[in-house]
């Protein structure tokens, strides 16, 4: 429970910050291209931090590396509420990218203190505090800026949840690693910068990192344009997404603290991953089939009004223009809102189910001292694919229309559900061969 608690925290303070990232760039006059800038620099930075701080993890115990990165992170909030110039907001997240691997850190704690049968569960409750954070954090956001127009002080807010989590870990968190436990064998688990090279070239670590960082990049980029879909389709704003979010936030948390557990000892993590994997290839098509069709309260000129007082979106920001065209006022109805609130159930199950499946497995491909190391490499595909999903998906928007990325991620994601059936087999807990 601690360690749910320190994620859900964790987790909030970043949520605070996520969807205003844009307005704080944009404040200093940045163009497009530099407001991508803002938005890739943290899961790029992640590219190197999580895996060093993962390995320095498994070297130094949790604890230590849990504080350096909560506190790194707390700074960063800081120096972003203070930020004076485009150049530092950038380098706050940087910075946050670099030294911020509270999650990796976190998962690895978990592995600490789960066997092979409850890891699945325990993982999972990482994903739970996500969605839940992803579900207040937002809230949080706007109810700063009802209190007060400066960007500032949803930063500040941010920086004190961070805080909270210092505190959390100084004072409640007990080592999941102690010395003894690290063994030896320092060679091994030496901090390696070829350690991403290392796990892929080992074939069936290799085949589980490609497939996370697969999926991610397809969900991702369903994700980052699932506003411009909806607006696109349904000309729904940010207040009736804010409902959509919320619908795949609760679902994240059910799913993973309710079911993930039961089912992964019941059918085991190979299977939940295909399963998954189908789930979302099924969601993800069926999304692509969103009738066009306006929600009742819809009115053209109205929202035609509001996205031109807007700032655009992170997406927008790195392709510049994405020329939404926006529904006609007539054949307003329910059933296009009806059919993307049914579509999110599944996308949301594969969603919960697939991360926490393909981490525990890795966790089971390597001894004990090396569960950071390879969390943290996961980590870093996870970021890596954040980074290029918005990329490609806003290409694939842009060119060829708002429904094209959904069905190319649906066909592609049930390629790596077949795939899945081929090359992802139960493993027993075992060490990795250097």
């Amino acid at each position: 429970m601690p360690i749910f608690v320190l994620v859900f925290v964790d987790v909030l303070g970043l949520t605070v910050i996520l969807p205003l990232l844009h307005l704080y760039a944009a404040a200093y006059g940045a163009t497009p291209f530099q407001i991508g800038m803002v938005a890739a620099a943290f899961p790029l930075a992640q590219l190197i931090g999580v895996p060093l701080m993962g390995a320095l993890s498994d070297r130094f115990g949790r604890k230590p590396l849990l504080l350096i990165s909560q506190i790194t992170t707390c700074a960063s909030f800081i120096m972003l509420g203070m930020a004076n110039s485009l150049q530092l907001i950038i380098l706050s997240r940087v910075v946050d990218g670099l030294f911020g691997a509270n999650i990796a850190t976190a998962q690895a704690a978990l592995s600490d203190i789960t066997d092979d049968t409850t890891r699945t569960q325990g993982l999972g409750l990482t994903g739970a505090a996500f969605g839940l954070g992803f579900i207040f954090g937002p809230v949080i956001s706007l109810l700063t800026l009802e209190i007060s127009d400066s960007l500032a002080l949803p930063a500040l807010t941010a920086a004190g949840y961070s805080f909270i989590s210092i505190l959390l870990t100084w004072f409640v968190f007990k080592e999941t690693l102690p010395p003894e436990k690290r063994g030896t064998d320092t060679g091994r688990r030496s901090v390696n910068p070829l350690l991403l090279v290392k796990y892929l070239t080992n074939p069936t670590m290799g085949v589980l990192l490609i497939l996370i960082f697969a999926q991610q990049l397809i969900f991702f980029g369903f994700e980052t344009l699932l506003g411009l879909f909806t607006l696109s389709r349904l000309g729904l704003m940010g207040g009736g997404n804010a409902y959509i979010f919320i619908v795949i936030g609760l679902t994240l948390v059910l799913v993973q603290v309710r079911f993930i557990g039961k089912w992964s000892r019941r059918y085991g993590e190979h299977r939940l991953v295909q399963f998954a994997l189908g789930l979302l290839a099924i969601g993800l098509v069926l999304m692509a089939f969103t009738p066009k069709q306006p929600h009742v309260f819809y009115v053209k000129a109205n929202v035609e009004y509001d996205l031109r007082e807007q700032v655009v979106s992170s997406t927008e920001a790195i392709l510049g223009d994405l020329n939404v065209t926006l529904p006609e006022d007539n054949n307003r109805g329910i059933f296009g809102v009806l059919w993307v609130f049914v579509m999110v159930i599944p996308l949301s199950i594969g969603a919960g189910l697939i991360r926490p499946s393909l981490n525990s497995m890795m966790t089971k491909r390597v001894g004990k001292q090396e569960y950071g190391s390879i969390l943290g490499v996961s980590s870093s595909f996870v970021s890596a694919a954040n980074a290029a999903a918005p990329l490609l998906g806003g290409w694939l928007f842009q060119h060829y229309g708002s429904t094209v990325p959904f069905l190319l991620g649906g066909v592609l994601m049930g390629v790596l559900a077949l795939l899945s059936l081929l090359l992802v087999n139960p493993v027993s807990a075992q060490s990795m061969e250097a």
